[in-house]
């Protein structure tokens, strides 16, 4: 694959469309159509986005017997899905900055302890370069309504047992889908 340029197609208030413009091996010119939150992309290195523009945030009950799931409306699927709590870094944040604000304002939980961050993880690598940091911990607290008026989610913990009747009938971000199979099967 050789890389020749990037085309920026269209500039939205979160998003950005672009085509990427590239050669195969065969000498095939193709195009690769995809977005990201990066306004200004214009080389092969701004592609690989060094930094993360979100948080995935998996919390478990201080029992370690259940998870935090969110069932949230998704208008891009048109339907309630099943997702960890997750959102959108903001300037000056940090990723643990972020992830205890994200966590409060869609549950009203606090997270009491983070066990791990894992290493770079992209939400969409089919369309999409936004990059994740993903925390796993415990959280605690009570739920209470998410304080954002753009999303419709209700938070719950789950048991092994709920997870895997959920997993059998219920659409999933697939995140959320394989770390739940790991867990309940772990």
């Amino acid at each position: 694959m050789e890389f020749e340029y990037i085309e920026k197609k269209e500039q939205g208030r979160f998003i950005n469309r672009y085509d990427v413009h590239y050669k195969m091996v065969d000498g095939n010119e193709k195009v690769y159509e995809m977005i990201s939150r990066n306004p200004d992309l214009k080389t092969f290195e701004d592609l690989q986005n060094r930094k993360e523009d979100a948080v995935a945030i998996i919390m478990h009950d201080e029992s370690g017997e259940k998870i935090l799931i969110n069932r949230e409306f998704r208008m891009a699927t048109g339907r309630w899905v099943y997702n960890f709590p997750a959102g959108l870094i903001d300037p000056g944040e940090t990723p643990e900055q972020a992830a205890r604000r994200e966590l409060k304002e869609e549950t009203g939980l606090d997270i009491l302890r983070i066990d791990q961050w894992w290493g770079p993880c992209y939400s969409a690598i089919g369309f999409s370069n936004e990059r994740n940091a993903c925390c796993v911990g415990v959280a605690g607290g009570s739920f209470s309504e998410s304080t954002s008026f753009q999303e419709e989610i209700e938070p719950r913990w789950y048991t092994k047992s709920e997870v895997k009747e959920l997993l059998a009938t219920e659409p999933f971000a697939v995140r959320t889908q394989a770390y739940c199979y790991c867990w309940i099967n772990g």
